[in-house]
């Protein structure tokens, strides 16, 4: 298995980072930092996770707030 030092996102899942930054910020704060409807209109994990992960550009702008975030 190849170690990623440098890779702080390496061993956590979609969700887990999802839900950590929903814990923080909350929905309306999702919603202000990254500008998808999913964080809007009836927000859910599963709704959100569903979009995310069809979604490149809007997985990697969670992944960038998780880093800026956490980090």
């Amino acid at each position: 298995m190849n170690a990623q030092p440098n890779n702080p996102l390496h061993g956590l899942t979609l969700k887990t980072i999802l839900t950590a930054l929903y814990e923080h910020y909350g929905w309306e704060g999702l919603a202000q930092r990254v500008d998808v409807n999913c964080f809007k209109h009836d927000p859910s994990i599963k709704s959100a996770l569903h979009f995310l992960r069809r979604t490149p550009w809007a997985r990697d702008k969670i992944e960038q707030l998780y880093r800026e975030t956490f980090a």
